[in-house]
């Protein structure tokens, strides 16, 4: 079965752009042992102006098939009149009220989200990517399967959280990690799966033990 993989950029305390959506302030730490590690692991997640200028435009793509945005996010790039964005990529955005689709590459649909996600755990391919956002991230907890943390060396103070939901805690493990010379982090983290006996996560400890702070 694919997995679905929320990839994401965030900075210390979990923001993932400033209080009006914009990401620029990430890009001033794309230092360069940093970069080029993102274009060879994770060549489909650059965006294909961006994978022509860092002259990756032919790369394979290595985990993923599918992109899922939502609305907010996908509207970054109409705003620069770029109305399929990862054209290397099958293209589905999230929206009840972005009709027609701008662009014949990319998938409009008002369908729950959840219900298109396990629909696509189904079919054959790669990995699918959850690129954002926050609220979608929030509708699609449920079904992510991996957590790839991009974690930028800067505290932002507010904006828009990795998730937008409800207070209902769910385990993951981190399964890789990797600092960079100037403390960009890429954490790898995979759902925790529940206990055969119990139902509850296999590593959640008592909330009565001494670390439950």
């Amino acid at each position: 079965m694919r997995k679905l993989s929320y990839f994401i950029g965030t900075t210390i305390d979990g923001f993932i752009a400033d209080p009006d959506g914009g990401y620029d302030f990430f890009f001033a730490h794309l230092t360069e042992d940093y970069a080029p590690t993102l274009f060879s692991a994770y060549p489909e997640t650059i965006p294909t102006p961006g994978r022509t200028a860092a002259g990756i435009a032919e790369a394979p793509n290595k985990r993923f098939d599918t992109v899922l945005q939502g609305r907010g996010t996908y509207e970054h790039g109409l705003a620069v009149g770029l109305t399929s964005p990862y054209a290397h990529l099958r293209q589905i955005v999230f929206s009840r009220t972005l009709t027609p689709s701008p662009d014949p590459a990319v998938e409009v649909t008002a369908e729950d989200p959840l219900s298109v996600v396990r629909r696509l755990k189904q079919e054959d391919g790669l990995g699918i990517w959850l690129c954002g956002g926050a609220d979608l991230a929030g509708q699609l907890l449920p079904e992510i399967d991996e957590l790839i943390i991009k974690q930028y060396p800067v505290v932002a103070g507010s904006g828009t959280p990795l998730f937008r939901t409800g207070f209902e805690p769910r385990a993951f493990t981190l399964t890789d990690s990797r600092v960079f010379e100037r403390g960009n982090v890429i954490l790898t983290y995979a759902r925790t799966a529940p206990s055969a006996s119990t139902g509850t996560p296999t590593d959640a400890g008592s909330p009565d033990g001494p670390d439950a702070c």
